[in-house]
């Protein structure tokens, strides 16, 4: 192996180089530099300081002696105030810890040369608090290659001889927001399986692995797994620990006091009603807060009904302020403080938003978790003229949740961009107190969890322009450099895809079997990615391939897997609905796909790692009725039929929903968006029949013009385009067999591209103009607002914001900021805009935000994404990832268009733009994007 250094790329990539002789030897010429920690550090320090001793030895194979001697380097580990050498280096100016003194998690990493009088060079790693020096040791770990995931993802570290660390200083600035951490959530029967199994379940030995991998994150806080299970009471060694990590401890939004929810079924006494059951829940309170005793909290405070419900109907401020008061006591009474001096949390959660917005208020040294809507929409967040409070605000978000419209836990479904929107959101207002996530079983949400505990502690490190080289950053870090940029796509397409809609919302009814060939575009598209992560496995070096299965490959190799379940479902039932003799293969096809369901299962559970993660895939997703989910996995529904055992011949136009009496009809073809579409020619019987096809015109080709049919064919239609005349025409292709004809008429438009005069003019076809929302024509900034392309955002492709997300409502004028489509129409008449922007809130808690529309100068209409406030449509909006808002407009004539959309509010993202002049058919993800003037020659 050869000798190696490690150095940080311009964005902190993890790099290697050849050692040139002025880098800190961490081992060299087979001896590692002793680590020195004071003994009277923090124990916390200590034992990440044998983390660190132990990571250096999982890349060297040589351990380095821990407060050892003789060694001409050495790594020097302590905190200020609680480390003599540090204090001492400080005191004489070897190191200058101006930047890092006083501060919160702060951290100086410097080599230093002759730092004592028998150490010639030293890495120093000097915190300003105990989580300031533990992050910096993890730092350095991750710098020399092992990453956080090492326990939790399996990924390698890469082996070397010799070590090196760069002649650099390193201040770690203190995290933007204060606590920083994730909830282990709706764990069963995942997780639970797998810690039941390998752990004797939720005991200290599960979380000292889950309190490393939040420290090597740069997390400090933890709500621990919380149904049916007790942090505290299960393993009297669970706080303990936690304490001996330096882990903040906190109970989730309805467990108060450092009380589980558990612990009232084990030991409460009556009903969990405080009107009717004061006495015992104050008890049952006060001895949460005495076990609590010296460790490092954040009290959750307040009050939610039992198992996480409502806890009166209605809106109970009285009540709920006399909880608060009385809990507060308790605090001050067993702690002998003041209240005030006790960190403590309310979560605004669900109906708990409604006493706050009623006027319900909690002292000021309180911290106010904000919450999204499960669903990953913030639901409020802190005026900008509010008086900023003692405690702050915080957040508390979901990548799993458990709840309506549907449960979804089974694998990530959250694509960074989205996360970083909404984050960035709560960061600009202010809400930097707290930031926790509820990442499920832990398993399989690495990759956004990093992304976000990482956007918590800089969120000016990684703006939207910069998550893709975040993205690719990660996979370097994971499974080195050859592939880092086709795993960064992979990562970023799944998560976009599935955040299309989530897999357990997903069925054969998703998208459409008719329309735009829908199911089979998206279908393709993920077995493509598929395709290609295969390939990429294949060619991994071995000892990567267990990390790259669990964080890459399995999810997709799933999803194209539970993709092609319910498109081969939804031709089953079109199949069965028209006789075709291909329905009984169609549902053996869909049964065979359900059972590679529980082959891909086996295959992460039992085979994987060597069956290292039993029972982490056992989420049931198939077959959901409702929002819970099935006990177990369902197959869906097919059709089978009893074939007549004569042939006979049926016939499907692509894009037409027969009705039993209308002709069939193609979709309208042109020369410039399409120039192709099919028939499908089938069996309705048993045996094989011959068929003729033949075309009133000689304009349109096709691909088989005679054959035998056995099962079914898809005859390809193609127009020959020299040979037709300008305008628009109807040509029919009769096809024969059994004794039968169908005749299937096909509209042809054939006509010049207009000339572009102008860049980005997107022209009509069948009917409709389909534009992403970052092809704009012009982006019009003004009055301090600019126009912000999200890339990758969203369903399709990327998305449009208008920046900065804290600027004010601006009433509609000529001067104000807009974006600008351009457009062709073949006529003149009634235009239906559809705008598909993401499901955004009303955080401004004015009820709503606004934008405005208008085409070729008219009035600008004003549109409210929030006007529906119902369930209803919350419920479509989260289960659809998109808000589809209407105007209605008229064109005067044929020709050229603009549309514009106007800035009203901040925080309105833009996915699509979508013109119907009359062709536009039901679709979930809307008709493919129109042809631009940009791509083409005018004629």
């Amino acid at each position: 192996m050869q000798k190696i250094a490690v150095f940080i790329g311009i964005l902190g990539i993890v790099q290697i180089a050849y050692a040139s002789g002025k880098e800190f030897p961490i081992v060299g010429s087979h001896q590692a530099a002793n680590i020195m920690v004071d003994s009277s550090e923090h124990r916390s320090v200590l034992r990440a300081a044998s983390d660190l001793q132990l990571d250096i030895e999982r890349i060297t194979a040589v351990r380095p002696t821990l407060n050892g001697k003789g060694t001409p380097a050495t790594i020097i580990i302590g905190t200020i105030g609680k480390s003599r050498v540090i204090d001492e280096l400080v005191r004489t100016g070897t190191i200058d810890m101006t930047d890092v003194t006083g501060k919160w998690e702060s951290t100086l990493i410097e080599v230093v040369d002759n730092p004592t009088s028998d150490i010639a060079q030293a890495l120093v790693i000097a915190g300003s608090d105990n989580r300031g020096t533990i992050f910096g040791i993890y730092d350095v770990s991750y710098q020399i290659g092992v990453s956080p995931w090492h326990y939790w993802a399996d990924v390698p570290v890469k082996k070397s001889d010799e070590l090196f660390f760069p002649a650099k200083r390193t201040v770690l600035q203190s995290p933007a927001v204060k606590y920083r951490g994730i909830f282990i959530n709706d764990e069963a029967p995942a997780l639970a399986g797998w810690a039941e199994k390998y752990h004797g379940g939720f005991t200290h030995t599960f979380y000292e692995k889950v309190f490393e991998l939040i420290l090597r994150l740069k997390g400090n806080f933890l709500w621990p797994a919380m149904w049916g299970r007790a942090f505290n009471d299960d393993d009297s060694l669970n706080p303990v620990l936690a304490d001996q990590y330096g882990i903040v401890l906190g109970t989730s939004h309805h467990e108060p006091m450092v009380r589980a929810h558990d612990e009232w079924r084990r030991y409460g006494n009556g009903s969990w009603d405080y009107q009717t059951n004061k006495t015992a829940l104050q008890a049952f309170w006060k001895a949460g807060i005495q076990r609590m005793g010296t460790h490092e909290n954040l009290v959750t405070i307040g009050m939610r009904g039992d198992g996480d419900e409502p806890m009166t109907e209605g809106t109970a401020i009285g009540l709920l302020e006399t909880i608060v008061a009385d809990q507060r006591q308790i605090i001050s009474e067993v702690t002998g403080k003041d209240a005030t001096a006790v960190p403590q949390v309310w979560a605004l959660y669900k109906e708990v938003q409604d006493y706050y917005d009623h006027g319900m208020r909690v002292p000021d040294d309180v911290t106010l978790l904000l919450c999204d809507d499960n669903w990953g929409n913030i639901r409020k967040l802190p005026k900008l003229s509010d008086p900023p409070r003692k405690g702050g605000y915080g957040i508390y978000y979901h990548f799993d949740y458990v709840g309506g419209p549907r449960n979804y836990k089974w694998l990530n479904t959250n694509p960074i961009t989205r996360v970083w929107e909404q984050m960035n959101l709560a960061y600009q207002y202010g809400a930097t107190q707290l930031w926790i996530v509820n990442v499920g079983d832990i398993k399989p949400m690495e990759f956004p969890t990093e992304f976000f505990l990482d956007m918590a502690w800089s969120p000016e490190r990684w703006g939207a322009a910069q998550l893709h080289a975040y993205t690719v950053e990660w996979a370097q870090k994971q499974f080195g450099e050859t592939h880092a940029s086709d795993i960064a796509e992979f990562l970023a397409q799944y998560t976009k895809f599935n955040g299309r809609r989530k897999p357990e919302l997903l069925d054969a009814d998703t998208y459409s079997l008719h329309y735009y060939r829908e199911w089979e575009r998206v279908v393709a598209d993920y077995n493509a990615l598929a395709d290609r992560a295969q390939a990429v496995h294949e060619r991994l070096p071995a000892q990567y391939r267990d990390a790259y299965y669990q964080l890459v490959l399995f999810p997709i190799l799933a999803c194209a897997n539970l993709y092609e379940l319910y498109y081969t479902v939804a031709k089953n039932r079109l199949y069965a609905s028209q006789r075709r003799a291909a329905t009984n293969t169609m549902a053996e096809q869909a049964e065979t796909l359900f059972a590679k369901d529980s082959l891909l299962t086996h295959q992460y559970n039992d085979v994987m790692a060597g069956g290292k993660w039993s029972h982490m895939m056992d989420q049931t997703h198939i077959g959901y009725t409702y929002w819970q989910q099935p006990e177990h996995q369902v197959m869906p529904e097919v059709k089978r039929l009893t074939m007549p055992t004569e042939a006979r011949m049926g016939v499907h136009a692509e894009g037409f929903r027969f009705d039993g009496q209308q002709q069939p009809l193609l979709p309208e073809l042109n020369p410039h968006t399409r120039d192709s579409a099919y028939i499908e020619i089938f069996n309705q019987g048993e045996g094989t029949f011959p068929f003729e096809a033949k075309s009133s015109a000689d304009w349109v080709r096709l691909s088989d013009t005679g054959g035998t049919i056995s099962d079914e064919l898809r005859l390809w239609v193609y127009i020959d385009w020299d040979k037709v005349p300008a305008g628009k025409h109807t040509a029919t292709i009769r096809i024969k067999g059994t004794g039968q004809e169908t005749r299937v008429q096909i509209p042809i438009h054939y006509y010049p591209l207009p000339k572009a005069e102008q860049p980005n003019t997107f022209i009509e076809n069948n009917g409709y103009v389909a534009i992403e929302a970052h092809h704009y024509s012009e982006a019009v900034d003004a009055k301090g607002i600019q126009w912000q392309v999200l890339p990758d955002y969203g369903r399709t492709e990327s998305a449009v914001a208008a920046m900065p997300v804290t600027a004010p409502p601006l009433p509609w004028d000529e001067g104000s900021p807009h974006l600008v489509y351009r457009f062709y129409s073949h006529g003149e008449g009634d235009a239906q805009v559809t705008l598909h922007v993401s499901p955004t809130l009303n955080f401004n808690g004015e009820g709503h935000l606004r934008l405005a529309v208008s085409v070729d100068g008219q009035a600008p209409q004003l549109i409210n994404i929030n006007e529906d406030g119902s369930e209803k449509a919350w419920g479509e909006g989260v289960a659809n990832n998109i808000k589809h808002v209407v105007s209605r407009h008229s064109l005067a004539d044929s020709g050229k268009h603009a549309l514009k959309v106007w800035f009203v509010d901040p925080g309105v993202v833009l996915q699509r733009v979508v013109i119907d002049l009359g062709g536009e058919q039901p679709s979930y993800l809307g008709p493919p994007e129109s042809l631009c003037s940009r791509n083409n020659a005018s004629k």
